[in-house]
């Protein structure tokens, strides 16, 4: 779950992170008592924002009105913006980072901060940037805040606060169960006041269940991924004509990739892990013939999923939605002989290996056998 800046913020807030003030709107006619002077700011899950004009500045309450105008309805990187939020201005006297993520390799939280802030931290030397794993028992010791404020060298009382933040940031991360929480920049103001200048909020979506608050958020998704959220299938749809249906995340990327090689495009990632329920099978595949591509590319190992299972409810699916859409099926594993009688009887395309099965999936595409 990916939080937009101002809710993110608001989360901040309640874990007593300093935050400016801010308000946000969907229209320039919900503006009515911003913090001025004030920035406008995109609301998208994305960065980049003001690189693409998606933030600006404003003086008086019309020019954050007519600039809001300006920002609403922009395409920045593919998302369309919905909101804006008008915050207070800072008076920044210097932009630090302040992060934690997990270490997937370490299996423990990472803590990371950097003087260098205001810019993307993959563009941050390495030597300037604090990293240290925060142990999952005992959490945030006082070494660990010291050698921090050591590598950024800031004034006692600036370091302090930041201390207190780091202690705060922590406490978000561990108890919403969060993939990442990040400012940059951490602003410090030229009064000495330590205050989140932005904030990115990355939840772990395997503990949605746990936080029923956050359910309707606004994840930017379209219409056909809303239903298969809702109904707990993985399903993006991307910008290609060929949809791409597979069983576990790697194999799905893997068949994309492969899929590019043969030049084609994947128009849906369609993940169906491992279930093992034609019905659950038939309701993603009709998501997918939802979405019209003009191929479906179907690849699946049948190991804790079973081959025959999947074909079932693809069978079912197609059956009942009457669709006229080729399927080109590469089928392997447990009960594959079962799978491939089941598929063939409605007319799919079978191949032997992905590598076939991408190139075949072109070619039907393209008008050829």
């Amino acid at each position: 779950m990916k939080f937009l800046e101002y809710k993110a913020k608001e989360i901040f807030a309640r874990y007593r992170i300093p935050v400016p003030q801010g308000v946000v709107a969907a229209s320039p006619a919900d503006i009515l008592d911003p913090p001025l002077p004030c920035m406008v700011k995109a609301q998208v899950l994305v960065g980049g924002r003001g690189k693409a004009g998606g933030i600006k500045a404003a003086e008086s309450l019309d020019e954050a009105r007519t600039v809001a105008g300006q920002i609403l309805g922009m395409d920045i990187h593919g998302f369309r913006v919905k909101q804006v939020y008008l915050e207070e201005r800072l008076d920044i006297g210097q932009e630090l980072y302040l992060g934690v993520t997990i270490d997937r390799s370490a299996r423990e939280p990472l803590l990371m901060a950097s003087a260098m802030g205001g810019i993307d931290i993959e563009a941050v030397p390495h030597d300037r940037i604090y990293m240290e794993h925060i142990p999952t028992v005992v959490g945030i010791q006082p070494y660990l805040v010291r050698s921090l404020l050591k590598q950024l060298a800031l004034p006692k009382e600036v370091g302090d606060q930041i201390a207190s933040i780091v202690g705060h940031v922590y406490d978000l991360f561990r108890k919403e169960d969060a993939e990442l929480v990040e400012i940059n920049p951490l602003v410090v103001t030229k009064a000495g006041g330590v205050v989140a200048g932005d904030a990115k909020l990355v939840i772990d979506d395997n503990a949605e269940y746990r936080h029923p608050e956050y359910a309707n958020l606004d994840q930017d998704r379209t219409p056909l991924e809303q239903e298969a959220h809702d109904k707990g299938i993985t399903f993006i749809q991307l910008d290609g004509d060929i949809g791409v249906i597979a069983n576990g995340a790697g194999l799905t990327m893997a068949t994309l990739d492969i899929l590019g090689l043969k030049g084609g495009r994947g128009g849906t990632f369609l993940d169906l892990g491992g279930t093992d329920d034609p019905g659950k099978v038939k309701q993603a595949f009709e998501i997918l013939i939802e979405a019209a591509p003009s191929v479906i590319l179907l690849n699946i190992f049948g190991g804790i999923t079973k081959a025959d299972t999947v074909a079932l409810g693809v069978k079912q699916a197609l059956e009942e939605m009457h669709t006229k859409i080729p399927v080109v099926a590469r089928i392997k594993g447990v009960n594959e002989a079962q799978a491939k009688e089941m598929l063939r009887s409605i007319g799919m395309y079978p191949a032997e290996t992905v590598e076939e099965a991408a190139e075949l999936a072109v070619k039907v595409k393209s008008g050829g056998p």
